[in-house]
């Protein structure tokens, strides 16, 4: 939906089934409509869209994008950001380590990434501005970030290059956003800003590829390595390091009592990496892979556990976990807070709570529809009580 300071709000939809452009537009016409009649039913309403692989190279058929097209002014919908993080299935199947392949080693990568760029070209109306989200080039299984390979580099910059061309005929501004995640080749802002550098070392035009690509701001991942969030915003813009999205999202926390590791047995499962981390004293103690690993570890006799665990495991905006655990909702407010002192730094902001299948049952007890539109009423609170307002129903 369309915010004041030209701000625009979505929900991510890989909340939702769907690798096939089948898949994925009968959740579009059901849930996201759903979601939509909630929440937003007078106003022009935003689509954060997720696009694999498979259903891109669909859409992108001219028959089938301007079916789509069609359909999004029949529905008063739009599309301003696609989420290009996972190149292939998201759901019901073991994604873990496997979502960053491929990287940004390879050409499929790109081939990609240039698909959901041409298909936001056509969707976007002139002048406007459109993002896509991607991994951080890779894992650090992969690559260590004291070994990138230039091919990695180099392909992001012809990324950008060929965004550049794409704009000019519409006068569009297109941005890639590098989303830091735990455990990825880079995963904290100061190591972020360590791998921009490395980046603008191949190429001597700066200025344009720091206008094409930036960072991919999730709250979730930034408050799992304990960062501060209005310090670590603070230094991407001092690096000049566009933030192209901010990824509203809330990480699980526990202290590391038998009774809460018990409890986060109950988020152990077979789909995606929840990377944990342990703070002592506000500091990094350890990190591991994945919950259960940590879980393993905690076992041990004499093992240093840290006061707080951060675990990857995208909780509701909405509501905490409860039985002990917490959330590090507070990163996102803060988030918020810096947005507000200045909201022309970044234009797109997207819920991404993608774990709703995957929640204890506890936590999942009304429908992902519900779920969602409850996200929405806690986050436009948040944005409101900040000077960041809704528009008006047309």
């Amino acid at each position: 939906m369309k915010l004041s300071h030209d701000m625009h709000l979505a929900y991510c939809t890989n909340v939702h089934r769907g690798n096939t452009w089948k898949e994925t537009f009968d959740s579009l016409q059901s849930d996201v409509l759903a979601v939509r009649q909630q929440v937003c039913p007078d106003q022009p309403y935003a689509i954060g869209l997720r696009l694999g692989a498979e259903a891109a190279v669909t859409l992108r058929e001219p028959a089938e994008l301007l079916s789509f097209q069609r359909w999004l002014e029949d529905h008063h919908c739009y599309v301003f950001t696609i989420n290009g993080f996972p190149y292939g299935e998201f759901h019901g199947t073991r994604v873990k380590e496997q979502v960053y392949r491929p990287d940004w080693t390879s050409q499929d990568r790109l081939d990609y990434t240039l698909v959901l760029f041409e298909i936001l070209e056509q969707l976007l109306p002139y002048g406007a501005e459109g993002s896509v989200s991607t991994l951080p080039g890779s894992f650090k299984e992969f690559i260590s970030p004291q070994e990138v390979p230039d091919i990695l580099f180099n392909n992001l910059i012809s990324c950008s290059q060929a965004m550049e061309k794409m704009e000019k005929a519409k006068q569009l501004d297109l941005h890639l956003g590098l989303e830091p995640e735990p455990l990825g080749l880079f995963e904290t802002c100061p190591e972020t800003i360590s791998f921009f550098t490395q980046l603008l070392e191949h190429t001597p035009d700066h200025e344009a590829l720091l206008r094409k690509i930036g960072v991919n701001y999730d709250c979730c991942h930034l408050a799992v390595e304990g960062e501060d969030a209005a310090s670590g915003l603070q230094s991407l813009d001092n690096a000049n390091i566009r933030l192209s999205k901010l990824h509203i999202s809330s990480a699980l926390t526990s202290q590391p009592t038998p009774a809460n590791l018990k409890t986060l047995e109950n988020f152990v499962e077979e789909v995606y990496l929840h990377q944990v981390v342990m703070i002592q004293n506000g500091q990094v103690l350890k990190r591991f892979k994945d919950l259960d690993l940590a879980l393993a570890q905690a076992k041990q006799p004499n093992v240093e556990l840290g006061q707080e665990w951060r675990i990857h495991f995208h909780v509701p905006l909405h509501a905490g976990p409860g039985n002990g655990l917490g959330d590090t909702g507070k990163h996102v407010l803060d988030s918020l807070d810096w947005l507000a002192q200045a909201p022309e730094k970044c234009r797109h902001l997207e819920m991404e709570t993608y774990t709703w299948e995957v929640l204890p049952q506890a936590l999942r007890s009304e429908s992902v529809v519900d779920q969602v539109a409850k996200e929405y009423a806690w986050t436009l609170e948040a944005l409101r009580a900040r000077g960041i307002h809704k528009l008006p129903d047309s």
